[in-house]
């Protein structure tokens, strides 16, 4: 009996000898393209996701019990079962891959070495870690989850950030990652972020930031926004304290094509709504946005961006507090 097919592979391999006997990083892309009935199952995958692809190795020889791995006749003879041949009792084929692409039903994935017309015949998570990802979840992609990482450290280094403080995030489709609630800025793991979608919704095990809202906020107002950075500069907020209206009023080229990217939002209490709706409503129109008697928004299209901008306004700050 064979197992229901739920869609099938459309690859550039042709034959079984011109697919590797691994994922090969250097292969292209393929996509696989689903049956109309799966929809509904297909509806939380998004490019980016690591998942698990089983095909149904049609072209295998069930008989075979005993092979030479690798196809090299030079090896001895290994029971099929310590292989990864196609030819084995029962043909599925288990690939570690990610989502790369989406065009409707049709997934385009990364590594897939399997021939064109292959079956597909389930699609799981891919929960483990895989090599050069650093243990990120199968929600995360690597690239997203890595420059979080570096941006915590970078704004620690930098000062932005103080022992547990700030918050960071960038948006994924329809995710968003943020640094979970109680994470130390300069020292983050992967374990240290959390996924939820753009309702708030969560999707991971990690608690989310207690600024969330201002995070989805700044996402919903502003469709450039792909990354924030919350932190708590010390010289702006010194500023702030001692009544410097605006914050930055600065003779310099400098500081008047940055002071133009800035605003202020009125004082809320971290961590509500009206803290989160006075910042994405000022996100429309501005880049950086201080929060009175709390700290600074800044969203950007990249993570290098948001970062950098945080930086010249601190800088910026530093000179201000020297006249």
């Amino acid at each position: 009996m064979h197992p229901r097919v739920i869609g099938t592979v459309r690859s550039h391999l042709a034959t079984r000898e011109q697919c590797p006997k691994y994922g090969d990083a250097s292969l292209l892309p393929v996509w696989i393209e689903l049956a109309p009935d799966f929809e509904p199952a297909a509806t939380d995958l998004q490019i980016g996701d690591a998942i698990l692809v089983l095909t149904w190795m049609h072209q295998g020889d069930p008989t075979v019990l005993r092979c030479h791995p690798r196809g090299n006749t030079d090896l001895p003879l290994r029971g099929i079962f310590s292989t990864r041949s196609p030819d084995r009792p029962t043909p599925i084929g288990l690939h570690a891959v990610r989502i790369v692409g989406r065009e409707g039903l049709r997934l385009q994935v990364h590594p897939l070495e399997v021939i064109d017309g292959t079956p597909v015949i389930d699609i799981k998570p891919d929960n483990a870690a895989a090599p050069g990802q650093a243990e990120f979840s199968s929600l995360v992609n690597p690239e997203t989850g890595q420059a979080i990482l570096q941006a915590g450290r970078d704004g620690w280094l930098r000062g932005l950030f103080a022992g547990f403080n700030g918050n960071i995030s960038m948006r994924q489709g329809e995710r968003v990652i943020i640094t979970a609630t109680g994470s130390a800025k300069g020292h983050l793991s992967p374990h240290d972020l959390a996924v939820v979608d753009l309702s708030g919704t969560p999707l991971s095990s990690a608690r989310a930031s207690s600024e969330l809202s201002v995070h989805l906020e700044v996402y919903r107002s502003q469709p450039r926004a792909q990354a924030i950075v919350h932190t708590h500069p010390p010289r702006l907020i010194s500023l702030s304290l001692r009544g410097a209206n605006p914050l930055l009023d600065l003779p310099l080229f400098e500081g008047r094509a940055f002071a133009q990217k800035l605003t202020r939002a009125p004082a809320h209490a971290p961590g509500t709504e009206q803290l989160g709706q006075a910042v994405g409503q000022s996100s429309r129109d501005f880049e950086a946005i201080f929060m009175d008697n709390h700290g600074l928004v800044c969203w950007g299209e990249s993570m290098t961006q948001a970062l950098g901008l945080s930086e010249e306004l601190e800088s910026l700050a530093g000179i201000a507090l020297m006249q």
